[in-house]
């Protein structure tokens, strides 16, 4: 070779390489963890191998030479022709970075709702599930709605790839108080002052419109979907053709209903003032530092009715027979106590009377002996008189401020609940604000002889009642009408002081449950309501949870504890905006009239009229023929149904779209957030299992996939308030300031999911989006570098004939080897839903990464430069290197896919596009399987022995460098002298083997193997030892 084609190849080998984005060279590390270079190579014998560097000729081998002829004569102007005009530089339409608009949006209903449409036309596909979850339509998608749709997205397109037909159907929740009170907010109005149909009326265009402002952005995630009206669900479908939601609800409502699973009781419940509503405990929201005003209050004992073993020892203890006892109890809700009906004891427990010494006319005082010394600064100094056990103190009578003077007094009841490191030991029962004091009173039978008592309403102010509960009118006057929450809990307080009844109180931060949309405290209230009776039907759904697969395995607790500690579900709100719970009440009794027989007669109107009906059709249309002409007048109930009943029942759906021969499977996966083991998960398993034939119940999902919550990248919670919210579609567009906010694109966000570990709570910020934006990078300079060189795949049609894997080098075969390993380890990792991480690394992602920048970018196309540039067309090295670079292409494509659709199917098109037929989606072709026959052991052995050596090299190379010897690594040749042994099994019978391919992977002008040096002294420029 001339030094002009010389230098012309080192100047457009230079030019390619920046042109490209890729680096020169960069050394491979010699560490266990990098992939190219094993450990095993590490354990050499004593022996050493020198490698000498040396200057090289001005000539070199076939590595530069080229088919034309090196000069020759323009016709025109007799012009000597650039060399460069003779070498084969990389060319392609393929860019290397472009705005979404550009690389995103020309293939986004390619890759979304065609491909949808025409893989769910392929029939004779096994089918895959996916049931969509529903999110609420309220207001704009943020980062939670993003992870949660991009995985199940990643999901649907692998199975897609490996040959399954999918079905997808997203949906909508759209009932709810949010709703309705951005309707009642429109309407300038209250619920009370407005009829049910308006506010109906206004609710529905709400979540209509904003469930077409989520579809939009959904559609910018990327997402493969029929986002047509019929290819959707809402929970608000009524009254149209195959969209009959409601109705197909209120038929698995029915079917509880039959079972005796429903029934309508009295009793305390969650309940929101702010909302006026009763809650499910899903839509409640744990605050952990909610702050509570606790006092002690002291209840005097009734001198008539004390249990004998307490009058035995008053008796004793007594400084006069005039002197009081008092039981003194411990509440965090002070503004419960005109509700109390009994005081709950341990019997197990001891119990002290105490006089205090501050206080020496109060009387004595019980209270738990094992809680005296936490109480001293409450006491002040005392003196314990006696003790007794809880089982000495039950059936006595005790009066207090608040207690009806109809009913009989209340009384000191056994409660094995009541524990020793709480409070006083002593605990005040009110079962109208209590979930577990209504369960223990039921229990004892108390509660089937009196009335709860529950003196608030249901904005939670104190009620009329409360005046006629107080023993003096005017106390009760001094509350009524306060909030419990608020001033009237204060004024309770003051009440308690001002009669001498407080003994002491504090304050206390705690965790308290707060309204989940409204954001404000809620209390236990009795109401009437409707009630899911779980405890009948938790056995059979446990057991069907068995049967589930988890992911992470870890959350399979997390669900069954929550179902195992369930007994009964709330399923009525005070709502007008949602599925209405159709029971008829007697208008006399306030009877409530709900049977299958009623319900088989009142769906059949509604599935008729629709089911606004109920709210503004006459009473007279819904009564059951049975009912009719009886003398007695009905009404219409006003509650409607819990939204988690709505979505919960959204199995039902999907049972009845699909094919007829499928009806009986279940959904393959469910996968939603982590707060949905209390929500949706939960509720879908309840409302499947109770509507089943008893014995067949089942969960309507075979595996459940949870994700955790997005945070900023400080690990905060995204909020308004603290200005760290990051908004999907500001990725994907940019911001106002795209110097600040880049436009990223779809491909990026769904690069962060992929890449996250969503088992978990995951983070998000400026230095994450950098991070996979690098990593976009490169991946798409990899494919643009192939592309490039397969002059986008011109030069592997025609008469190309690949080179068959005999005729593949070793640094060929290397690269195959990876490229099997890591479409095996992406398919196992896609299949197992396990694609953004394993047990200690991301899994697909980070091999796609590690392939791109070690196996390609640093070995493979650093080597292969000089050979794709120079050699002739047919050259057996150049085939070779243009089958390898055109496997790798094409195996790429569908493990890109599923993660990187646009990319994935621009680089297909690129492909393609000069072909004279039009080119197939990326994802039509389906899955790449590799032979694992390219998985030869012996290949990584050998070459990972090279890749140690080669290192070696290039700190030679570059101190040679240093020493401005060279400039670049071609003005070198090598010169590796082995050691006088027979060389069998070692780097020596490596090398000597290999040797033709030497030069190739060192990047040198020539390298010479051998057993004594011929180098001269002048031409030394460096000198490596390696141990073999």
């Amino acid at each position: 070779m001339s030094p002009e084609r010389r230098h012309e190849l080192r100047k457009h080998r230079s030019k390619s390489v920046s042109a490209f984005g890729f680096p020169n060279f960069e050394p491979l590390p010699t560490t266990a963890s990098n992939q190219m270079i094993s450990s095993s190579v590490l354990a050499r014998p004593s022996r050493s191998i020198r490698i000498h560097a040396l200057g090289a000729p001005l000539t070199r081998s076939a590595l530069c030479r080229y088919s034309s002829s090196s000069t020759s004569k323009d016709a025109k102007n007799g012009s000597t022709k650039s060399y460069a005009a003779t070498m084969m530089l990389p060319k392609t339409t393929f860019l290397q970075w472009a705005e979404p608009s550009v690389r995103e949006e020309p293939y986004r209903a390619r890759t979304t709702s065609e491909l949808y449409k025409w893989q769910a036309e392929q029939k004779d596909r096994d089918l895959f599930v996916l049931h969509d979850g529903p999110p609420y339509a309220n207001g704009n998608l943020h980062m939670g709605h993003a992870l949660n749709k991009i995985l199940k997205d990643i999901i649907n397109r692998f199975q897609v790839l490996r040959g399954k037909r999918v079905s997808y159907i997203p949906g909508w929740d759209c009932h709810g108080l949010p709703i309705e009170h951005k309707a009642l907010k429109e309407l300038g109005t209250g619920h009370e002052s407005i009829s049910p149909i308006a506010i109906r009326k206004i609710a529905r265009q709400n979540a209509e419109r904003d469930m077409q402002v989520q579809m939009e952005e959904f559609k910018q995630f990327g997402i493969m979907a029929d986002w047509s009206h019929e290819g959707t669900y809402r929970t608000m479908d009524s009254f149209y053709e195959d969209h009959d939601y409601e109705i197909r609800q209120l038929r698995v409502f029915q079917e509880l209903v039959r079972k005796g699973l429903i029934s309508r009781r009295y009793r305390p419940v969650h309940w929101s003032p702010s909302s006026k509503s009763a809650l499910a405990e899903a839509e409640l929201q744990y605050i952990e530092d909610h702050k509570s005003f606790p006092v002690y209050v002291k209840f005097q004992v009734s001198e008539d009715r004390m249990a004998s073993g307490l009058a035995d020892m008053v008796q004793n203890l007594r400084k006069d027979p005039s002197e009081t006892v008092h039981l003194v109890i411990w509440t965090t809700t002070p503004w419960t106590l005109p509700a109390n009906m009994a005081i709950g004891v341990n019997a197990n427990l001891d119990y002290a009377l105490i006089r205090r010494t501050e206080h020496p006319d109060e009387g004595l005082l019980i209270i738990g002996k094992d809680r005296l010394e936490a109480l001293n600064k409450v006491l002040g100094e005392f003196e314990v008189l006696g003790v007794l056990p809880g089982s000495a103190l039950t059936g006595t009578a005790y009066s207090l401020l608040f207690h009806p003077s109809t009913s009989p007094a209340p009384l000191v009841t056994e409660w094995s609940d009541v524990e020793a490191n709480t409070g006083t030991g002593l605990v005040h029962m009110a079962p109208g604000h209590g979930k577990e004091d209504y369960a223990a009173l039921t229990a004892t039978g108390l509660l089937n002889k009196v009335d709860i008592v529950c003196p608030v309403d249901d904005g939670g102010r104190y009620t009329e009642e409360v005046v006629g509960l107080a023993k003096d009118a005017a106390i009760g006057e001094r509350l009524r009408g306060k909030e419990v929450l608020s001033d009237g809990g204060k004024e309770m307080v003051g009440i308690l002081k001002e009669y001498g009844v407080l003994v002491g109180q504090g304050t206390l931060k705690h965790k308290y449950p707060y309204d989940w949309k409204t954001k404000k405290p809620i209390i236990l209230r009795a109401t009437s309501q409707w009630f899911a009776n779980v405890d009948d039907i938790k056995g059979a759904a446990l057991k069907a949870l068995g049967k589930v697969k988890f992911q992470p395995e870890i959350s399979r607790s997390r669900l069954e504890s929550f179902v195992r500690e369930r007994s009964e579900w709330c399923i009525s709100r005070q709502r007008a905006w949602g599925v209405p719970i159709p029971a008829l009440y007697d208008a006399e009794t306030n009877e409530a009239i709900l049977t299958a027989e009623s319900l088989d007669h009142i769906i059949p109107v509604l599935a008729e009229k629709g089911v606004d009906y109920w709210f503004e059709g006459p009473v007279e249309e819904f009564i059951p023929p049975s009912l009719q002409n009886n003398g007695r007048k009905y009404v219409k109930g006003t509650d409607t149904v819990d939204v988690w009943f709505d979505s919960g029942t959204s199995w039902s759906l999907i049972k009845e779209r699909l094919p007829k021969e499928d009806r009986g499977r279940l959904c393959d996966v469910y996968l939603e957030g982590s707060d949905q083991h209390r929500g949706w998960f939960q509720s879908s398993l309840l409302t499947a299992a109770g509507a089943a034939e008893v014995g067949k119940e089942a969960a309507p999902y075979k595996d459940l996939i949870t994700h955790g919550f997005v945070l900023d990248d400080k690990g905060r919670k995204m909020s308004k308030s603290d200005g760290n919210v990051i908004s999907p579609l500001t990725i994907i567009n940019g911001g106002e300031n795209k110097k600040k906010d880049p436009a990223y694109g779809a491909d990026l966000l769904r690069l962060w999911a992929a890449s996250v570990e969503y088992g978990r709570d995951v983070s998000i910020g400026p230095k994450v989006l950098g991070q996979s934006a690098e990593t976009l990078r490169k991946l798409r300079n990899s494919v643009r570098f192939m592309l490039a060189n397969l002059k986008d795949g011109e030069a592997v049609r025609g008469d190309f004939q690949p080179a068959s894997q005999q005729e593949f080098s070793l640094i060929d075969k290397y690269v195959m080897l990876h490229l099997q390993q890591l479409e095996q380890t992406c398919w196992e990792a896609y299949r197992d839903y396990n694609f953004p991480r394993d047990e200690i690394r991301t899994v697909v992602v980070a091999s796609l990464n590690r392939f791109a920048t070690n196996t390609l970018s640093s070995l493979y196309f650093d080597v292969t430069k000089d050979t794709l540039y120079a050699d002739a067309v047919a050259h057996p090295t150049r085939r070779a290197t243009i089958t390898v670079l055109h496997e790798v292409v094409r195996t790429l494509v569908p493990i890109l896919s599923p993660i990187l659709p646009h990319l994935a199917e621009e680089v297909n098109q690129t492909l393609h596009e000069q072909s004279s037929q039009t080119p197939s989606s990326a994802f039509t072709s389906g899955w790449r399987k590799l032979s694992s026959d390219w998985n030869d052991p012996s290949v990584s052995r050998r070459m990972d022995t090279l890749l140690q050596v080669r290192s070696e090299v290039m700190i030679a190379l570059e101190q040679a460098r240093k020493d401005k010897h060279i400039g670049g690594s071609l003005e070198a040749a090598l010169e590796i002298v082995l050691p006088d042994f027979k060389a069998t099994n070692s780097i020596a019978e490596i090398l000597l083997t290999e040797e033709s391919i030497l030069k190739t992977l060192f990047v040198v002008s020539d390298v010479q193997v051998q057993h004594q040096a011929k180098a001269t002294q002048d031409r030394l420029y460096c000198e490596r030892q390696i141990d073999d």
